[in-house]
C-alpha cells in the first residue's frame, strides 16, 4: 500500500490530517467534534497546550453571558460626585484600581468614569475642583451580552470597562477587558493579588533594565526616558504583549523605538518580565 508521500508517521498521521480537513469541509456535525480534533492535534504534537487551551477558551467565551463574569455592584468601588478631591484621592490611593464609575445622586445615576491619572494635574485645586470635567463617557451594556460580542465592542471602542445594567436600568455590576481576557487565557495578576508586588524595574550595569511586565507605562516612561501613551494599555507587559500579537514565550523579543524587550520570564498564561535594552547600546 503507498503511503501519503507527504506522510512522516504514516497511516496514524495521515488519517489524523484526514480529519483535520473536516475543520475546513463543514463536515464536523458539533463543537464537541472540533474540540476533539483539536486535542488529538494538541497529542500529535501540532498544537501546544497552551493554544488549546486558549482556543477552549475562546470557544467558551461564546457561551457566557456578562453576568457570568461581572463584578457586582456591592464589590464596586464608586465615587460620588460631589465627594471632595481629598476623598476621591484616598478611595484612588485605598483601591489601586485605575478607573472608576462615578455616581450622581445615587448609584443609579452613572455620570461617566474616572481615569486615576486623570486626577494628577489636580492635586493642588482644592474647592476649585469639579470631578464632572475630567469624566470619560460610560459604557452601559445589558447583562445578557455574550463575552465574545463585549470583546469585539471593547476592541473597536478603546474601552476597558463597561457597566452592567439590570432590566430596570439599575446598576447590576461592571465588568473589564481583563475579566473576559481571562476567560480565555486564565488568572491575570493584578493589584488585587495577595503577593508582594515585585521590583517593577532594575537598572542594570550595561545601562539595561530588568522590567516586571506589571510595570505601569508612565512608571516606565519615567524610569527609561520614553514617551509611550497609556490610553490603550496601563502596562508595559500589555503594550509588548500586543507588540508581538501572540503570548510570547521566553526567549523571544522585539524591538520598539529603538528599544530591544527580551522577554526574561513567561508561563502559559502571560509574562512576568522584560529584560528592555537600548539598541545604542551593545547587547549581546
Amino acid at each position: 500500500m503507498n503511503e501519503d508521500p507527504g506522510s512522516t508517521n504514516g497511516p496514524t498521521h495521515k488519517s489524523w490530517w484526514d480529519r483535520l480537513g473536516h475543520l475546513f469541509s463543514g463536515e464536523l456535525r458539533s463543537r464537541d467534534e472540533l474540540l476533539e480534533e483539536l486535542r488529538a492535534a494538541q497529542s500529535n504534537g501540532l498544537l501546544t497546550s497552551d493554544t488549546l487551551g486558549m482556543v477552549e477558551g475562546a470557544l467558551r467565551v461564546t457561551e457566557m453571558d456578562v453576568d457570568d463574569v461581572m463584578i457586582p455592584r456591592v464589590q464596586m468601588v464608586m465615587i460620588p460626585a460631589h465627594a471632595p478631591l481629598k476623598d476621591i484621592i484616598d478611595t484612588v490611593v485605598e483601591s489601586g484600581h485605575s478607573r472608576f464609575p462615578v455616581h450622581g445622586e445615587d448609584k443609579d445615576d452613572i455620570l461617566g468614569i474616572l481615569l486615576a491619572k486623570d486626577l494628577l494635574k489636580h492635586f493642588g485645586d482644592g474647592e476649585n475642583f469639579d470631578i464632572r470635567t475630567l469624566l470619560r463617557p460610560a459604557v452601559l451594556i445589558p447583562e445578557s451580552m455574550r463575552l465574545n460580542v463585549l470583546l469585539a465592542e471593547f476592541r473597536l471602542s478603546h474601552n476597558h470597562m463597561a457597566l452592567v445594567v439590570d432590566e430596570y436600568g439599575g446598576v447590576a455590576g461592571l465588568v473589564t477587558i481583563e475579566d473576559v481576557l481571562e476567560e480565555i487565557v486564565g488568572e491575570i495578576d493584578d493589584e488585587h493579588d495577595d503577593e508582594e508586588p515585585p521590583v517593577m524595574i532594575q537598572t542594570l550595569s550595561d545601562g539595561g533594565y530588568l522590567v516586571s511586565a506589571l510595570t505601569p507605562i508612565a512608571d516606565f516612561n519615567d524610569t527609561v526616558g520614553t514617551a509611550f501613551s497609556d490610553e490603550e494599555f496601563d502596562t508595559i507587559g500589555g503594550m509588548i504583549t500586543a507588540e508581538f500579537g501572540h503570548l510570547p514565550e521566553t526567549g523571544e523579543e522585539t524591538e520598539l523605538d529603538g528599544l530591544l524587550f527580551h522577554v526574561t520570564q513567561s508561563d502559559d498564561r502571560r509574562v512576568h518580565q522584560f529584560r528592555v535594552q537600548p539598541q545604542t547600546a551593545e547587547t549581546d
